[in-house]
């Protein structure tokens, strides 16, 4: 056991101005690359000592992507050419605005300028029982448990005498038809068409069900209609059950009931139905605003603070174009990480702060091979497989490192033409604590 009264932060003193940066996603890792050293003194924390490519954690979870695809270690991305930058592996328990002051585990740290870059984590809407028993699909870890999952379902399936069981076992529940939502189930479709057949020859895969559940009226609720229409279109091409204008009321692991009364049978329930800003304890609840996101001005500034900014998914800037904050995308957080490291250096020479005018790229989301959707400045909307490549070629470019985009790359190119996923590994057995059958499974067949 680690004693933390021997540990600290070992940061070292300095005479130039200190930021901190909690968080090292799209937000944060834009802006220290902005940021020079030689101006500032840079201090980042993270939980996890990865950048990820959060926008494909379903490939990771459905067989498509090793995890190290995806991320790229924060000490990689800022080596010895980054002058009196400092990274700490620690979590954060708070902030003393009054102190000026971040409060960890190990010790405090004096800043003089914080960046907020927390990003979201899985909104469950107070329902604590869809909590326990469904999976989120917002890091890594929960990627590959639920990898896991899929893989023992179909194992677990493929040997069960009972048929009640095996239809449980191989009916699928999605929550939240968001781009997540969307690309999960398209590609779990692709799966049971193309690769678990050949795997599981005995099991009859026209009982798999794959439902996408969604409370309002469409798909893709935060694109354009017509890229909804051709989403779910899509979608049912795949054979995937959308369920519009449905609620889930409780699971318990086992059965999904939906208000209305409507219940399925199901070991697996992926939630991607919202987010809430992961916020950090010490900020006065007047201050957080929708979907839980800390309100700030046009300079990112946290609202009644000159000296704390917040960027990215937690960040909520509510202006007449966007009245309820910015998008929950990549592009917000790096363009406001690059705009608030040229503020930053502006403030050291007292010059006035220039506002944030965010640039709108547009949205992707893939279903499956050759089938994706794309809403465009200008009102323009792509779809199939113009809009495929479209979406291949953006994430291919935004992916961190020469590493990760040549792994990924090569293994699209590989599944273009074999459909085959690589990865079906079942590296370590996922077993809910209170879960006794599957707990007697995984020790059953463990040598």
């Amino acid at each position: 056991m680690l004693n933390f009264d021997q540990l600290s932060l070992n940061i070292p003193d300095t005479t130039k101005p200190r930021v901190v940066v909690i968080g090292g996603g799209f937000g944060g890792i834009n802006l220290v690359k902005n940021l020079s050293g030689k101006d500032f003194q840079i201090v980042m924390f993270d939980k996890q000592n990865y950048h990820g490519f959060w926008p494909l954690l379903y490939q990771v979870a459905t067989a498509g992507l090793e995890p190290d695809a995806i991320a790229e270690p924060l000490r990689k991305l800022f080596d010895e050419d980054y002058e009196d930058f400092h990274f700490r592996l620690v979590r954060i328990t708070g902030v003393d605005p009054v102190t000026k002051t971040v409060k960890t585990l190990i010790g405090d740290l004096p800043y003089d300028y914080l960046v907020i870059a927390t990003g979201t984590k899985a909104n469950f809407f107070g329902n604590e029982q869809v909590q326990k028993y469904s999976f989120s699909l917002k890091t890594i870890p929960e990627a590959l448990n639920l990898r896991s999952q899929f893989l023992q379902s179909f194992e677990q399936a493929s040997i069960t005498k009972n048929p009640a069981d095996r239809e449980s076992l191989l009916n699928f529940v999605i929550v939240g038809a968001g781009p997540t939502g969307v690309e999960m189930a398209g590609s779990l479709a692709e799966m049971r068409k193309h690769v678990l057949p050949g795997d599981y020859p005995g099991l009859d895969f026209s009982k798999m069900n794959i439902y996408l559940v969604e409370g309002l009226d469409r798909v893709l609720p935060p694109m354009s209609p017509e890229a909804s229409a051709k989403t779910q279109r899509y979608l049912e091409e795949l054979g995937v059950n959308v369920k519009l204008k449905t609620l889930v009321e409780s699971y318990d692991g086992e059965t999904v009931t939906f208000k209305g009364g409507e219940q399925i049978r199901s070991k697996t329930v992926v939630w991607a139905a919202g987010v809430t800003g992961a916020l950090i304890d010490g900020f006065p609840k007047e201050i957080i605003g929708r979907g839980g996101r800390l309100m700030v001005n046009a300079f990112n500034q946290v609202q009644g603070f000159t000296d704390i900014f917040a960027i990215g998914d937690i960040a909520l800037m509510q202006t007449e174009k966007w009245p309820n904050g910015h998008p929950g995308v990549a592009q917000p957080a790096i363009q406001q990480g690059k705009h608030l490291a040229r503020n930053l250096r502006r403030l050291l020479k007292n010059e006035a702060l220039t506002p944030f005018d965010y640039f709108d790229k547009g949205s992707l989301a893939i279903i499956g091979r050759s089938r994706a959707v794309a809403d465009l400045p200008g009102n323009v909307h792509l779809g199939g497989f113009v809009a495929w490549v479209a979406w291949l070629f953006v994430h291919i470019y935004y992916l961190i490192g020469f590493r990760s985009k040549l792994v990924v790359l090569s293994n699209w190119i590989y599944r273009l033409f074999t459909y085959e996923r690589g990865t079906r590994l079942i590296i370590r057995p996922f077993v809910r604590k209170d879960d006794k059958e599957a707990q007697e499974f995984v020790l059953k067949n463990e040598l």
